[in-house]
C-alpha cells in the first residue's frame, strides 16, 4: 500500500475522532451559552502536518450571523483544546481554527432546488 495513502487514512481516522470529541464538547458548550445554539459543527479538517484543525460550522443565519457569533466561540477555544488534550492521546494538540461552512450552504440550496423540481414534476 502506498505510504501517502496510509497517511491519508490515518488522518481521516484522526479527523473522525476529533469530530466526535469536539461535537460532544460543543454540545455541552451550547447548553451553557444560548447564543451558540444556532451553530452546528459539520466537519473538521486536519492539516497535513496535524498541527491545526479547522472546524467548519453552519449557521441558519448565514455567514453574517456566524461572524457575529465568532467572538463568543473563540472564548471557548482554550477549553476545547484542553478537552481534546485530555480525551485524545497524542504528542500535540492541534490549534483550532473556526470557519463558516459555505460549501454546505451551497449543498442545501441545491437540494432545495431539486426538491422544488420534484414537487413540480408531481403536479
Amino acid at each position: 500500500m502506498n505510504n501517502s495513502r496510509v497517511s491519508d487514512i490515518k488522518r481521516a481516522q484522526k479527523e473522525s475522532l476529533l469530530l466526535h470529541e469536539l461535537s460532544s464538547y460543543f454540545l455541552r458548550i451550547t447548553l451553557d451559552d444560548e447564543r451558540l445554539k444556532s451553530l452546528t459543527l459539520n466537519r473538521v479538517k486536519l492539516s497535513r502536518d496535524k498541527s491545526s484543525c479547522t472546524l467548519f460550522f453552519f449557521c441558519e443565519g448565514g455567514a453574517e450571523m456566524f461572524k457575529e457569533l465568532l467572538p463568543a466561540l473563540i472564548l471557548y477555544k482554550p477549553s476545547m483544546r484542553k478537552a481534546l488534550a485530555d480525551q485524545i492521546e497524542g504528542r500535540y494538540t492541534p490549534q483550532l481554527i473556526f470557519k463558516y461552512d459555505a460549501p454546505f450552504e451551497r449543498q442545501l440550496s441545491v437540494e432545495a432546488l431539486l426538491d422544488k423540481i420534484k414537487e413540480e414534476e408531481k403536479k
